[in-house]
């Protein structure tokens, strides 16, 4: 890939191993791109990363239920993110629900991609359309659809 990206990593506690280990799957892919990460995950990534001699570029946040999550759907409101990767724990209750529904609702309202599986997030990653000068994404419409 030619275009250099910035992607989100965010996952929840019981997610958080699952995304580290993706992340090292993947660090050949990732180490080319700007990372930008919640608190504690931000940091086991770099920790792993560190360990297996990888040089990336990780930004960390807050930890989520601190504001990080608030923080990464500011950047994709600024444009300022091509991709969101969000681990989520679906089997337990997040004392920050809210911020998860913000930035989850702010990927889908900007049009920026976001994966909440390692499946979806290595089909996103793999994507041409990423180096495809001729794609553009098309912008949602919020517009009512009217009967006759």
């Amino acid at each position: 890939m030619n275009k250099k990206l910035t992607i989100a990593l965010v996952a929840h506690d019981n997610r958080k191993a699952d995304m580290v280990e993706w992340a090292v799957h993947n660090a050949e892919f990732l180490s080319h791109h700007h990372l930008v990460c919640t608190g504690t995950t931000g940091g086991l990534i770099r920790n792993a990363f560190d360990e297996k001699g990888v040089g990336a570029e990780v930004t960390c946040m807050h930890s989520g239920p601190l504001g990080g999550d608030a923080e990464i759907a500011a950047m994709v409101v600024r444009k300022e993110v091509d991709l969101a990767i969000f681990l989520i724990d679906d089997l337990n209750p997040q004392p920050h629900e809210a911020d998860i529904q913000m930035l989850l609702r702010q990927c889908r309202v900007h049009n920026v991609p976001i994966a909440c599986n390692r499946y979806s997030a290595d089909l996103m990653i793999t994507s041409t359309l990423w180096d495809d000068d001729n794609y553009v994404p098309t912008e949602p419409k919020y517009v009512l659809f009217k009967r006759d």
